[in-house]
């Protein structure tokens, strides 16, 4: 079921502006996301921009559209200073390979083989899938045609590369490496509002220097470094290495997408610059168009608690992290989700209860609406009150705190077809994906033991009750009882 025509407005990063969503080839959408580079576990601040991409893309749905989404996963050539357009420091794979034999020599490598960098990036490919799929990133599930890894696409990265030098926009510089010369770019630096006389080049040790000039300009950046000592290399012909961190999403979204002008782009705010911006100079240069992406999308930063995230202030969160902490996994993904994606979301455990408490209000609401329904079936209405205000919200920008207004709003009415208004609630979750959320595989038999409470009731031996209560509490978890019976979950720690 589609939405009656909303009046769809984004903000496109590019043109900073909200602009009317109409995308080229209704009601296809072509998205695609800067996915996770896979040399460590994704932390929650990746996290959120991967979970604004779903709810795009389940809002799109809901309205209609038909969207390919894909999403990239990096296992080469993002370097540690990211910064820079140029790239500099160390491969982050590397970076990851360095840090394995160093947990081996204290036996706590997570791989057999720490020197074999493709192991490493199956290792964090798969623990990346288990936290998407357990957030309810519909991505995963098309896993792996619609996630394509830059490894597997390196033969694409140098045709564009050669597009590029055969099209003016690139060139061998006299140590081998290729450059993208932004010069030939007219727009290179729209996307952030960078000019090349603002924008800091020549990172990686790659300068102007007394006897030799290695760039044509010191903003250009890498397509393809020779390197025969690195940790990952292809032959090409401007000797064996690795691609640039920015080439590798080009190649890859136009490839699998299919189209050279694709619909949407998004990513978190740190990626406009440099990496978006080099993304569109690329593909625009190969392909002769004028856009890459027609809409781009950014979210702002996450911090924790009202600062950075960071190790060293013990702030640093992964979803795995959240999850031993007792936090349920439809919470997460409602505290990440919650806060407009273009202001910074402070992610904080207080917020995370209220998420929580939201979460079961909505299952509870369901379980209500369906005991009221009985056998009764609800026809499904475009035009139900809860749906129209739902998408009229987040058809302006994805105003998700806009739409979960208008749903706990109308969750407090009364609901005098409680059939309809369950499709219609259905529908909602569509977006959401929290009333059939997965539960956390180990409950330590907390139904059981919930029921066991329940059963003690009615047979009216209280203190049993209070007992196995107590057991439950001293066990660290949090334990409520109403007229549907006794439920549990682990406090936050």
């Amino acid at each position: 079921m589609a939405l009656p025509s909303l009046n769809i407005r984004f903000h496109n990063t590019l043109t900073r502006q909200l602009e009317p969503f109409v995308p080229e080839q209704a009601p296809k959408v072509l998205m695609y996301n800067c996915g996770p580079t896979v040399y460590d576990f994704a932390h929650i601040g990746n996290f959120r921009a991967f979970v604004f991409a779903d709810t795009l893309r389940r809002f799109l749905e809901l309205a209609g559209y038909e969207v390919d989404q894909v999403m990239n996963i990096t296992d080469v050539g993002h370097m540690t200073d990211d910064q820079a357009a140029d790239g500099g420091g160390e491969d982050k794979m590397q970076l990851a390979a360095r840090r394995m034999k160093e947990a081996k020599k204290s036996g706590k490598a997570e791989v057999d083989n720490p020197d074999d960098p493709y192991q490493i990036s199956a290792y964090f490919t798969k623990a990346f899938l288990e936290d998407a799929k357990v957030l309810r990133l519909k991505i995963a599930d098309e896993y792996p045609q619609h996630m394509p890894r830059a490894t597997q696409h390196v033969s694409q990265m140098q045709a564009m590369i050669r597009k590029l030098i055969d099209a003016g926009h690139a060139y061998v510089a006299s140590d081998g490496a290729v450059y993208y010369s932004v010069e030939s770019f007219p727009e290179y630096g729209k996307l952030s509002g960078n000019t090349l006389d603002k924008i800091r080049g020549g990172a990686g040790g790659r300068v102007l220097d007394e006897h030799q000039q290695v760039k044509r300009h010191p903003a250009d950046f890498l397509l393809w470094k020779p390197d025969a000592t690195h940790i990952m290399k292809w032959d090409s012909p401007w000797g064996a290495g690795y691609p640039g961190w920015h080439i590798e999403c080009s190649a890859m979204a136009t490839t699998v997408l299919g189209r050279d002008v694709i619909d949407i782009h998004t990513g978190g705010e740190d990626n406009i610059f440099p990496h978006h911006e080099c993304e569109i100079a690329q593909t625009c240069g190969a392909t002769g168009h004028t856009h890459f992406a027609r809409y781009w999308m950014h979210t702002r930063f996450l911090l924790v608690e009202g600062q950075k995230m960071s190790k060293r202030l013990g702030n640093f969160f992964t979803i795995r992290d959240l999850l031993a902490k007792g936090a349920e996994p439809a919470a997460i993904r409602y505290e990440l989700m919650r806060s407009h994606y273009r202001s910074n979301m402070d992610f904080t455990f207080k917020g995370l209860e209220d998420a929580t408490s939201a979460v079961r209000r909505l299952r509870q609401l369901a379980v209500d609406l369906e005991q009221i329904a009985g056998d009764a079936k609800g026809k499904l209405d475009a035009g139900h009150p809860l749906l129209m205000a739902f998408g009229e919200a987040l058809a302006d920008d994805l105003n998700v705190s806009g739409a979960l207004g208008a749903l706990f709003s109308w969750a407090k009415e009364d609901h005098k077809d409680p059939a309809a208004d369950l499709a219609a609630l259905r529908q909602v979750d569509h977006v959401l994906a929290m009333l059939d959320a997965p539960k956390p595989a180990n409950d330590d038999g907390l139904a059981t033991r919930c029921k066991a409470i329940d059963d003690a009731r009615k047979r009216k031996d209280f203190a049993a009750a209070d007992q196995l209560r107590k057991q439950l509490i001293d066990d660290g978890y949090e334990v409520s009882t109403n007229k549907d019976g006794t439920t549990a979950r682990r406090k936050l720690t």
